[in-house]
């Protein structure tokens, strides 16, 4: 399975995700520097988030991408 690079934005007031593929590669080492770089040429002040997927085809990454997670319960000894 590949492992899939996405750009994200969420625009102001929604919680939809927009979500832009870039490309994929098939081995992790590659899809990590590609996100790591692409995150330095956007910089700190973009909205665009960088995403490396790992799924059997782009239908299921863009729905593991889309899908609502609850954020983690942190307990009092972890903060």
């Amino acid at each position: 399975m590949p492992y899939y690079i996405y750009h994200i934005t969420v625009p102001p007031g929604t919680d939809d995700k927009q979500l832009e593929y870039q490309t994929e590669f098939d081995n992790f080492r590659e899809a990590k520097q590609f996100a790591r770089a692409r995150r330095a040429e956007l910089g700190p002040d973009t909205d665009i988030t960088v995403k490396v997927i790992f799924a059997a085809n782009r239908i299921e990454a863009e729905g593991l991408l889309r899908e609502k997670r609850e954020k983690p319960i942190v307990m009092e000894w972890e903060k």
